[in-house]
């Protein structure tokens, strides 16, 4: 408990979150130089706060040598930041929410029928179609694709995917708020997730072919380490890797 406390407090020193937002939202490791540029740091700044991170295990550190030069003269090999594969979380007074999911996802696998897994995803889908509909109805009364698109976003973002738009526009998902659960119980996560996402889309103003959000997108369980199982990608096309942070823009 207190490590984890003193580990979340050191995110209220402003500029150290700062650094650890734009780290955590990056798709590939981060050297100090890059950090420091990005947000207008001094680099001896960005380093003392980044390792301070590294150190409350907030983030990973590895280390590459960047750019293509390899042998003698090429140089040390780079400090690079990236999101830590801890999770760190704080409960008073203590709770275990992550316990009970874990004993009502393995209730849902043992039903023969597979009955309360249909229904589970029934559930996600439903839940995905309220949001979606609230978002379609925040875009205005005749909202583009590019107005739903970017309620789509809205939404990955408020329920802690962190979308990020790849070059070929498809939308990747750079965590899964539901991680720990999908360690153990993998197909019934991912298939909930991909319900899910489905929902969202026909609230938003149904799949491709229509005027939508969905006209253009498409959900799928594209399962890749450091992501969440579901792709929103292009009708049509493969989601290639190297992901940027995702933005309103079609």
């Amino acid at each position: 408990m207190t490590d984890a406390v003193n580990a979340i407090a050191l995110l209220d020193e402003p500029k150290r979150r700062r650094l650890y937002e734009y780290v955590t939202s990056r798709p590939e490791p981060v050297g100090r130089d890059e950090a420091a540029s990005a947000l207008g740091f001094g680099r001896e700044l960005a380093a003392f706060h980044l390792d301070r991170l590294a150190a409350a295990g907030l983030l990973d550190v590895e280390y590459r040598r960047l750019g293509e030069r390899r042998g003698p003269g090429a140089g040390r090999p780079a400090k690079l930041y990236r999101r830590s594969s801890r999770e760190v979380s704080v409960s008073l007074p203590s709770r275990d929410y992550e316990r009970l999911a874990r004993m009502l996802a393995e209730a849902i696998e043992r039903d023969p029928d597979a009955e309360a897994r249909a229904a589970a995803d029934t559930l996600a889908r439903t839940r995905g179609e309220q949001e979606g509909g609230a978002a379609r109805e925040k875009a205005g009364s005749r909202p583009g694709p590019t107005q739903l698109r970017a309620g789509l976003i809205e939404i990955l973002g408020e329920d802690g995917y962190e979308p990020a738009t790849d070059a070929a526009g498809a939308i990747r998902l750079q965590n899964c708020p539901y991680h720990a659960l999908s360690a153990t119980h993998r197909d019934l996560t991912c298939g909930m997730n991909l319900a899910w996402a489905e929902g969202v889309l026909e609230g938003l103003g149904g799949k491709s072919g229509g005027t939508g959000a969905g006209a253009h997108l498409e959900p799928e369980l594209a399962p890749e380490a450091g992501y969440c199982c579901v792709v929103f990608k292009d009708a049509g096309e493969r989601p290639p890797g190297g992901a940027t942070p995702a933005t309103g823009s079609s």
